[in-house]
Order: structure tokens, then C-alpha cells, then sequence
């Protein structure tokens, strides 16, 4: 169990400078455990620690963040290194660090002290090409947390379509006592990223004077950004937030665009990159920048011109807020760190030991003086400077719900005013454009099997997130059946059969499930009879508009099973695999858009199989009673060096829908020791 620390703030004399004092408890699924004799010692710790498990990648996404990739590994990375200039991230990186929390600053600086400790004592352990980004600065840490959440996270869509990477999204679910069976709040935390690069989490245990949580953060970050303590706990989402923004520009020519009727220069100014060829010399490539009254401007490839204007980079102290997030030991405490506003975006959900819960839509968003949420979905004008927004709405304007009388929260990637059920937030008192109407199938499954729930137990909630159920298939199955002795057809009423017998879910056995995903891609938004509708949106959309035609689409389907699979009853762990570091498990779950809330990623292989790539990240699952309860798992194990045993060492873990238990009191750890270091 936790220590019982009383939350200090931060103070000159905790992070001080100082020799480090710290020791790194490994366990036996590579979670380190962290002490610090100061705020200092520990995130030095956790600068070693994760050196120690991800030497290679982190030195990759460092490099990468400095817009030097290019000069580093190849003429492959300088559309990257072009868009982290364009965008001025070195820069801004420097401005950050520069304005730092003056204390906090100090623990950043012990964190990368904690890098380059790592890479001077284990060399042996570090790929050869990894090497030349050391030594580590502070402003590689800052320059990678803009990169990733600000460029990769919130932007990308607006200013490369070719770099969008799909499968960003997550399920979070809190449990207030008045539905929690034992009267206790409970949380579950579970993101959904890519399993590669810069979307990987890593799991830990920071512990020093006034912190003590265990959680995860992605891989470069120096703070635990979804975490728990003794007292409560936080998970993120990606929420439905319009931060980012793409001007169409009018081009007089390649120096000037047209703005109110008038011609406007570009802002001009270059850049020389140095470009690694394939005999290993280096060239330089003089790269052109061009900015507008919007923002950065991307020149396309048939002379056209777009800028993107991204709210709220200006902001220095994302990490810092992290960090008081963790260290915060009840509401108020939280609540002051949310009101810091320094997150670009995300939902927060939040519970805690006194029994509250709570979700916050979290971001920058801009204030705008027209224009709803579809109008600013789509390319702006960008000769009209009445789209330009200067500001963004503070903490009070943002939706959020304490405590609601529903008794749970959830977000599933859903606008705010799906949070829960029966709905309490309206979105006619907010801005139109403050976020979208519509609520899909996978936060739908999450609504609608909490709210038939009014005692939910901790093990039913485990229940409730490894749930491969199909909300597709509740919505048209029966309907599809009827259909087919409707309208009988000889290879319908094949593939009818198969699908009478199916159990509507994604399990290993569950033999239906990839005839039925066959025939819902093939649906079309005019053969629903009816369409999602804001005022139902725990039932809708539902209903076959076109009976007949959803029976020529399951022949259709059938024949492609037939062909491709030889048969119609395919069980969907065969085709479906977890598969990673030479191991190989069956799969279960899937995409969200069938409304899973088990959502795992697959990408087709070689062997026509689909092999997990993304979905289920890291998992944790609290109930805040005394003692604590918890269960975590992360997916691909916790780390990515070559030759490391925890690589993948979680998957079997993974394909069972089982957890493991997170050893949080020092008694325990030393129980399940595999390594300890004093860096």
C-alpha cells in the first residue's frame, strides 16, 4: 500500500540540486520502482530508468524532436525535420525550459542528468546509431513533449494527412458510491495508441518527499501522466477538441497572399539542415519557411497553400502540471492543478477516496467569433481575417461534471455530453463549435452497460472492460435475420445460420464475428432507417432502412468468406493474433467501430492473418478502498531494447483478458525483486 505522505508543494529545498540519493527497485514484469531523497533524486531515477529500458527509442524520439533526424539516420526523416522548424519547436522548446517552474525546473534538469547518468555508465547498452544524439539537454525533453502532444497528437490531421497515424483513442470510466457496490469510488484507466514509436507507454512507480504514484507515461516524458495514489487517480482521453485549425490561402504569388481584399507578404525566413546520404557524408539542404497572419504555411504539391494556426504552444508547463496532478492528495488539490490550463488537450476523469469523481474537457480551446463545430471541421478561408482567433476560453467556459446524481463517468472518444446517462451536460450552453454532436457505438457499449448496472461490483467492472461485445450487432443483427427469411437467398441463408448460432462477440471461439464485420463494411449510411439523433444517443443509429439490400450485401459477404476462408463459421481468434518479440497468442476484441469496448488494432500479415498493432495499452483499474485495490497490465510489456526479456512479456496476459496485480508498498516490490540500482 501507499505510504501516507502529506502533499508538499514544491519548494527550492525538494528539488535542490544535490548529489543523487536514489535507489530503483526492478520487479519481475521490468517495472521500476522509484525512491528519491528528493523530488530531484527521484526524477533522476526515472531519467535512468528509463534509459534502462528504452535507451534506443528515446534517444531516437529526442533526436527526432530536435529537427535533426535527417542529419542522424537519413534523407527519410526530412519531411520530419521540416515540419519541427516549420513549427518552431527547437525554439519554443527553448522559451519552455527557459520559463519553467523556477523550482520544478530543477527536477527537469535531474531527470535528464538521469539519461545521460545511464548512457555514460551502460554504453554497451545503446545502438551505435543512438549515440551521437547524447549528451541529452533539458530542452530535448521540452522540444519532445511539444513535438508529440501539440504537433503528433493535437495538429497532424491539419498539416499532413500522410504522417496521420489512425487508432488514437482510449475508454475511461469512473464509478461514484452510489453505483459502486462496496460504496467505494472506482476508476478504470485504459488508452488505446499505436503499439510503436512515440505512442508507447512506460509503467513506473515515482516515490519521493510529497509524491508518491504509479502509472504510466509516454516514453520521453519525464512525468507520470495517467497515474493513482493512495488517495486518487487520473486517466486521459482524446477528446473531441478543436485546437488546430487549416487556412486555405489565396496566392497572389509564391511571397504574398491575399487577406480583407489585400495582398500580404509571407514572413521568410530559412533554415540549413544537414542531410546523412547513403555513403554516410553529409550534405546541407537549405530548407524555405514561410508564415502567414494564421500561422506556419505548408505549400502544397500543385501550388496551392495552406497555414495551420495550433492554440495554446505558447504554454511552458504541461509537465509541471503532470507533476502536481500526481502529487495532489485530494479534490482541491486536483482541481488546482487542472485550473493551471497547461494541457493542450484530453479528458480528464478523475476519482478519488472521498468518493468523488469527475470529468474535465481539458485543451486550448480557441474562442471564435462564428462558426460551429462542423463549419471549423472543414478548410477556413483563409483571405478573411475575421477566422483568425487571438484567444482561448479559460477553465470556468470548458465542460465538465462533479459528482453527477447518474453516479458514473465515462468517455469513450465522445463529446462531453454523452459523460453519462441519463444526459446532464447540454451543449446549447456552450459554444457550437465547442465539440461535435455525435456519439458512436463504442461509447454507446460503455454507456449502456454501466447505466443497466446500479450496483457494480470491482469484479464486474474488470467484466465490464474486457467486454468484446458488438454494439453493431445488437443494433442490426436481428433485424438482418428477419430479413433473410424475408427475402431468402441460398448463400444468405447460409451465413443466417452462422450468425444465429454467434454469441455477438469478439472472443477467441466467437465464430460469426468476422462474417458479421464483413457485411457492416459493407453498410451504407442510406440503408439505416435511423440515423444517430442527439435526443436517443444510447439507441441510435438502429434499424435496416433496406431489408432486402442488406440481404444481397450478406450473400455478398458470405461468397468473400467462402473464397477467402474456405468457410463461413471462422472462429475469430484463428485469424486474429497477438503476436509480438517471436510470441504468438489468439486474439479477442476489436475495432471500436463496431462499437467494442475491448478495442484492439489488427493489421493484415503476410500469412493473410491480422496481427494486434494498436487498441488496449496500458489498463489500470482501481477501487479507492482501504486497502487499495488495483490491477494494471501494459499490453507489449514494459520495455523496447533489443534483447530485453519484458519485451512483449505481458501479451500472453493480454490474449487470456487477464491483469496483474501493481506491488505498491516497498515490502512487496522487495518480494518480486529482479534488479536493484543505485544510480
Amino acid at each position: 500500500m501507499f505510504a501516507i505522505l502529506p502533499l508538499l508543494l514544491l519548494t527550492a529545498t525538494a528539488c535542490a540540486q544535490q548529489p543523487p540519493k536514489t535507489e530503483v527497485l526492478w520487479d519481475t514484469y521490468g517495472v521500476p520502482h522509484v525512491y528519491g531523497k528528493s523530488l530531484a533524486d527521484m526524477y533522476y531515477g526515472f531519467g535512468w530508468a528509463q534509459m534502462h529500458n528504452h535507451a534506443n527509442l528515446l534517444l531516437q524520439l529526442y533526436g527526432q524532436a530536435r529537427g535533426r533526424s535527417a542529419e542522424y539516420w537519413g534523407e527519410k526523416n526530412l519531411l520530419r525535420d521540416e515540419i519541427i522548424h516549420l513549427f518552431n519547436i527547437p525554439e519554443l522548446a527553448k522559451a519552455h525550459y527557459a520559463r519553467q517552474n523556477p523550482v520544478f525546473k530543477s527536477c527537469l534538469d535531474a531527470f535528464v542528468k538521469g539519461v545521460n547518468a545511464y548512457a555514460k555508465a551502460h554504453p554497451e547498452a545503446i545502438g551505435e546509431k543512438f549515440k551521437q544524439v547524447l549528451p541529452i539537454q533539458p530542452t530535448d525533453v521540452t522540444a519532445h513533449a511539444l513535438r508529440v502532444l501539440y504537433i503528433q497528437f493535437l495538429a497532424i490531421d491539419d498539416i499532413d494527412e500522410a504522417m496521420q497515424v489512425a487508432g488514437r483513442g482510449s475508454n475511461a470510466i469512473a464509478i461514484g458510491p452510489s453505483r459502486s457496490a462496496s460504496r467505494n469510488a472506482m476508476l478504470l484507466a485504459n488508452p488505446h495508441l499505436p503499439w510503436a514509436d512515440l505512442y508507447l507507454f512506460f509503467e513506473a512507480q515515482l516515490s519521493g518527499p510529497g509524491y508518491n504514484a504509479y502509472g504510466a507515461t509516454l516514453i520521453g516524458m519525464p512525468t507520470l501522466a495517467i497515474a493513482f495514489n493512495e488517495h486518487l487517480g487520473w486517466t486521459h482521453t482524446v477528446n473531441t477538441i478543436d485546437a488546430s485549425d487549416r487556412y486555405t490561402l489565396q496566392l497572389k504569388d509564391s511571397n504574398t497572399y491575399i487577406l480583407d481584399n489585400k495582398p500580404v507578404r509571407f514572413l521568410q525566413k530559412s533554415i540549413t539542415l544537414k542531410v546523412k546520404q547513403d555513403n554516410g557524408s553529409l550534405q546541407s539542404q537549405t530548407v524555405p519557411l514561410r508564415y502567414s497572419k494564421q500561422g506556419p504555411v505548408i505549400m502544397g504539391k500543385k501550388g496551392d497553400a495552406y497555414a495551420v494556426r495550433i492554440a495554446g504552444m505558447e504554454r511552458p508547463d504541461m509537465i509541471y502540471q503532470w507533476h502536481q496532478m500526481g502529487a495532489a492528495q485530494n479534490w482541491a488539490q486536483f482541481e488546482a492543478a487542472l485550473k493551471l490550463m497547461q494541457l493542450p488537450m484530453f479528458n480528464v476523469m478523475y476519482a478519488d477516496d472521498a468518493g468523488n469523481i469527475n470529468y474535465f474537457f481539458a485543451g486550448n480551446v480557441p474562442v471564435r467569433a462564428q462558426g460551429n463545430w462542423d463549419f471549423w471541421q472543414q478548410p477556413v478561408d483563409g483571405s478573411n481575417s475575421a477566422y483568425i482567433w487571438q484567444q482561448t476560453h479559460p477553465y470556468k467556459d470548458l465542460p465538465k461534471l462533479h459528482n453527477p446524481s447518474t453516479g458514473f463517468l465515462q468517455n469513450a472518444n465522445d463529446p462531453p455530453w454523452t459523460c453519462t446517462y441519463p444526459t446532464l451536460l447540454d451543449p446549447a450552453n456552450y459554444p457550437s463549435y465547442m465539440a461535435s454532436r455525435n456519439t458512436g457505438l463504442r461509447p454507446q457499449r460503455a454507456l449502456n452497460m454501466i447505466r443497466k448496472d446500479s450496483s457494480i461490483t470491482y469484479e464486474e467492472l474488470v467484466a465490464d472492460k474486457y467486454n468484446t461485445g458488438m454494439e453493431a450487432a445488437d443494433r442490426y443483427l436481428d433485424e438482418l435475420l428477419a430479413a433473410v427469411k424475408q427475402y431468402p437467398d441460398t448463400a444468405a441463408t447460409r451465413a443466417a445460420a452462422v450468425l444465429q448460432q454467434w454469441d455477438r462477440a469478439t472472443d477467441t471461439a466467437s465464430t460469426g464475428a468476422l462474417l458479421f464485420t464483413h457485411w457492416f463494411d459493407k453498410l451504407k449510411p442510406g440503408m439505416i432507417r435511423t440515423p444517430f439523433d442527439p435526443a436517443h444517443p444510447v439507441t441510435t443509429p438502429a434499424g435496416l432502412k433496406d431489408p432486402a439490400g442488406a440481404v444481397k450485401l450478406l450473400a455478398t459477404a458470405a461468397a468473400e468468406m467462402q473464397q477467402q476462408y474456405g468457410r463461413l463459421d471462422v472462429p475469430w481468434g484463428s485469424l486474429a493474433r497477438m503476436r509480438f518479440n517471436k510470441r504468438n497468442y489468439a486474439g479477442n476484441g476489436g475495432s471500436g467501430h463496431y462499437g467494442i469496448f475491448r478495442v484492439i488494432d489488427y493489421q493484415e500479415d503476410e500469412d493473410k492473418k491480422y496481427t494486434a498493432s494498436g487498441g488496449d495499452s496500458y489498463v489500470a483499474i482501481v477501487e479507492f478502498s482501504k486497502p487499495l485495490k488495483a490491477q494494471v497490465l501494459l499490453s507489449y510489456g514494459n520495455a523496447t531494447q533489443p534483447g530485453n526479456k519484458y519485451r512483449g512479456d505481458q501479451l500472453q496476459l493480454l490474449s487470456q483478458k487477464k491483469m496483474r496485480t501493481p506491488w505498491l508498498q516497498r515490502s512487496e516490490v522487495m518480494e518480486h525483486l529482479e534488479e536493484r540500482e543505485t544510480p
